[in-house]
């Protein structure tokens, strides 16, 4: 992996030492591009990641099963872990697995790791329910909300869905008003959507 720059990312009471590529450009792969149209949206630290990670360190996870989608850097992931959340974090790209397995024993959480793709979900939706499901900053391209919006009921009945206001959640959004109870909060630029099912089986905090 090229070279890495450390930030501290501040939570409530504690600070996520984590390592990320210093310039994200670098890791673009042609090859990858061309066949997909994968960019390496994962090497940025997003302000949709810091503000859910904020939130889920608000939280006691104590034992909950916990999910994360589109991990990127992962700080949600390292945040439920160390509120006692068991979690496995999830990406396409095994340069962000790679690098959260670092950032994870730099910071004494503990968590699993998959390589998944949303059109492929197999693995997760067999392990489901989750207790908790994470996303931040996952739909910054359309094609990617019908594939969210037919995996989600099929995990869990409690999804954190952070964004800073992309065209694509809004139609999202608009795509889970029915089924599921929503509750927003705001993190500077960014919010923190809650959806609820009724089979969520989280309490309210």
């Amino acid at each position: 992996m090229q070279d890495l720059v450390e930030e501290s990312v501040p939570l409530r009471g504690a600070a996520l030492e984590v390592l990320r590529p210093r310039d994200a450009e670098a890791l673009l792969d042609d090859h990858a591009f061309e066949h997909e149209e994968y960019l390496p949206y994962w090497a940025e630290l997003w302000p949709s990641g810091v503000a859910l990670a904020r939130r889920v360190a608000g939280r006691s996870l104590r034992g909950a099963r916990v999910l994360e989608l589109g991990c990127g850097l992962g700080l949600p992931s390292l945040a439920a872990a160390l509120a006692g959340g068991r979690v496995l974090a999830t990406d396409w790209s095994p340069q962000a697995i790679e690098l959260l397995h670092e950032n994870a024993e730099r910071n004494g959480a503990v968590l699993e790791t998959a390589l998944v793709d949303w059109a492929r979900p197999e693995e997760i939706v067999e392990r489901a329910p989750w207790d908790l499901v994470l996303a931040a900053d996952v739909l910054y391209e359309r094609r990617n909300v019908p594939l969210l919006l037919d995996l989600l009921p099929r995990l869990g009945g409690e999804v954190w869905l952070a964004d800073p206001g992309r065209a694509p959640a809004e139609q999202f959004l608009a795509g889970v008003a029915e089924g599921w109870e929503r509750h927003d909060e705001r993190d500077g630029r960014v919010t923190v959507h809650r959806l609820l099912r009724a089979s969520s089986r989280l309490s309210s905090q």
